[in-house]
């Protein structure tokens, strides 16, 4: 029992965990400033000014898409989200007819080619349209299958807006042995990403814990492995192609914790190229010509969104054993995106890579 809830902890923690959005209230025009928590204790008359202020406390409590204490004083339109981070209990999954790219599958498993912008759970305002509901939808005639039971679908996740392979499991038994993989650390995962800066050496090594971000409940941050905080955390990285002011590298996950990628990358100085949440959504790296800024424009509208991709999975079958190893393809917006700096690259000197 020990090792089956230290592995469903591993799961939830892969790649991406939820917020749910417990309450919404939008502030009357005509509010007159006042400390958040007592304007939610008069509006909730079931929930204490105490109980408020421990959710606040938390990061759980959001004004306007951003996390605020308890004395925050609330303003006409402001938007109060209340978070928790788990799934309602009434909120069941349902099918939903949504094109899946499975790139393989039996009576076990598949694999799926999940596109960027597609939300792999339902929750924090996205309840529908998600990668849970398209694989309800496309094994609706599967008797045995169950959406809503936690034993049986998505083996691990990625985020919103990373494409790239996940693996879903369509028994119990599937899912038990592909977890214990991903546990034990004996799948493989690359990643293809982007990142801001040239570096130094050919390959290396991150190691950090990561943890919530105490100011931001929505980003994640790094740690001292010895410092107690977070769960601990092991990126490799190699560079497989040089544009000066950004590079691109592979990823190799020795662990799979909430955004790893993305804040490793961000916290050795490379944050992911057009990452808004953790800053590479602004020209971090480059020239001060309004016609590189136009050029930097036109690569984060080609690729509106981090620039990461999930493109190898590998693991052993559960039932067969047998290895199993999978490669996607880049998506066309990263493939438009590193194209354009190949040309950007052609044209400038030597001297961009000493940035």
């Amino acid at each position: 029992m020990t090792m089956r809830l230290e592995m469903m902890e591993a799961y939830n923690d892969i790649e991406e965990q939820e917020l749910y959005e417990r309450l919404r209230v939008e502030v009357d025009a005509g509010q007159v400033p006042l400390r958040v928590d007592k304007y939610l204790a008069e509006h909730m008359p079931h929930q204490s000014r105490n109980r408020i202020q421990t959710v606040a406390d938390a990061g759980m409590l959001y004004v306007n898409e951003r996390p605020v204490k308890s004395n925050y004083k609330v303003r006409p339109g402001d938007l109060i989200c209340l978070m928790i981070d788990h799934a309602p209990y009434d909120d069941k999954i349902e099918p939903e007819e949504i094109p899946l790219d499975v790139v393989y599958e039996d009576d076990q498993l598949l694999v799926i080619n999940k596109p960027a912008g597609m939300v792999v759970h339902p929750g924090c305002g996205n309840y529908h349209g998600t990668l849970v509901n398209a694989i309800a939808w496309h094994l609706r005639n599967n008797p045995d299958y169950d959406p809503n039971d936690p034993d049986v679908g998505l083996v691990h996740r990625i985020d919103k807006d990373t494409s790239g392979l996940l693996v879903a499991a369509k028994t119990a038994d599937a899912k038990t042995k592909l977890a214990a993989q991903f546990f034990n650390k004996t799948t493989r995962r690359t990643y293809n990403a982007l990142v801001w800066a040239n570096f130094t050496e050919d390959q290396g090594r991150i190691e950090g814990n990561i943890a919530r971000d105490p100011k931001d409940r929505l980003r994640m941050s790094v740690f001292p492995p010895d410092s107690g905080i977070g769960k601990a955390a092991v990126t490799h990285w190699r560079v497989m192609e040089r544009f000066g002011y950004v590079t691109l590298v592979e990823c190799e996950l020795e662990t799979g914790r909430t955004h790893q990628i993305r804040a490793h990358m961000k916290h050795i100085g490379h944050p992911l190229f057009c990452d808004e949440r953790y800053g590479g959504s602004e020209i971090l790296r480059g020239e001060r010509s309004s016609s590189y800024r136009a050029f930097i424009q036109n690569c984060f509208q080609l690729c509106p969104r981090q620039a990461l991709h999930a493109r190898t999975l590998g693991f052993q079958h559960p039932v067969t054993g047998k290895r199993m190893d999978f490669t996607s393809e880049w998506p066309q917006d990263m493939k438009q995106l590193v194209e354009k700096w190949r040309g950007f690259i052609k044209g400038t000197t030597r001297e961009v890579y000493e940035q």
